[in-house]
């Protein structure tokens, strides 16, 4: 899957994607082929982390 390069576009996205067809960061990266480690550290650098419990970026 082709992800959007720039960070908060890719935030919305992402997050997106969580809220209506993923369970997890893990099953949407697994899916998705994403590297997580890449995926968290890029949203990382606009302040945004994942909470697991939301199941999105905040």
């Amino acid at each position: 899957m082709v992800m959007p390069e720039d960070p908060v576009m890719l935030l919305s996205f992402v997050n997106m994607k969580l809220r209506d067809f993923y369970g997890s960061l893990d099953a949407l990266c697994e899916e998705c082929g994403v590297d997580k480690a890449r995926l968290v550290e890029k949203l990382k650098k606009i302040d945004y982390v994942y909470d697991e419990e939301r199941n999105q970026f905040v």
